[in-house]
Parts: structure tokens; sequence; C-alpha cells
């Protein structure tokens, strides 16, 4: 029995085409043909075709293969590197460690260790 995956937003998809794209062009550049690529990243062909369709089904680890076999591996390194939502949310103490309560802020709960003495 198969799994019902959600639908992607359009934009989601629209980037997914264009990595697929991207693939392609980059394999067309090289010269190499689709069945030397799908050889080398250790799929078949029409694995490699779904890839640079951009197929949302196709697993991750599948267009690590395939832009290791295009010697593009190091692009990997980019994905989510600029995290500015979540830079934003740290800086304004709204992260959840793992228990899922929210963090304390520094000193909240810490008993005052200066002493009055009026």
């Amino acid at each position: 029995m198969s799994r019902v995956a959600p639908p992607l937003l359009p934009r989601l998809a629209r980037v997914l085409n264009g990595l697929g794209e991207n693939i392609r062009l980059a394999r067309l550049r090289r010269g190499h043909t689709a069945v030397t690529v799908a050889e080398r990243a250790g799929i078949t062909r029409n694995t490699l075709a779904r890839v640079e369709r951009g197929d949302p089904a196709v697993s991750m680890g599948i267009y690590a293969r395939v832009l290791q076999a295009l010697r593009l591996d190091g692009d990997l390194g980019l994905i989510a590197r600029d995290d500015a939502l979540g830079r934003r949310l740290q800086d304004a103490g709204l992260l959840l460690p793992r228990g899922g309560r929210p963090a304390a802020r520094a000193g909240a709960n810490r008993k005052s260790t200066v002493s009055r003495s009026d």
C-alpha cells in the first residue's frame, strides 16, 4: 500500500523543478549522457529523469549522489546555510528547547544573590 504525501506548495514545487533543471543543464554542459551519470550515481536512467524533473518523491540521498557524480556535491553545504529566521527567533529568545517548553530568560529563575540591607 502506498503512502500519500501532502501536496507541495507551488513555490516549493517551482524550486524543485528549478533544481532538476539546473542538474540537467550541468550534465549537458559536461557532455555526459544520462546513462553515464545514472551509472556513476548508482541509479537507473528513469530515476535520473525524475531528478532532472525535480520530482519531490526522490530522496535527498539520490539528489546528493547525482550531484556527486557531477562533482557538484560541494553545493549541498549551501542548503539552509543562511537561517535568517532561526537567528531572529534565537535573538528574540523564542526557540524551544528539546523539552518543548520556552527557554528561561537569563536570570529569570535565579534568586538574587544581592542582599538588601535597609
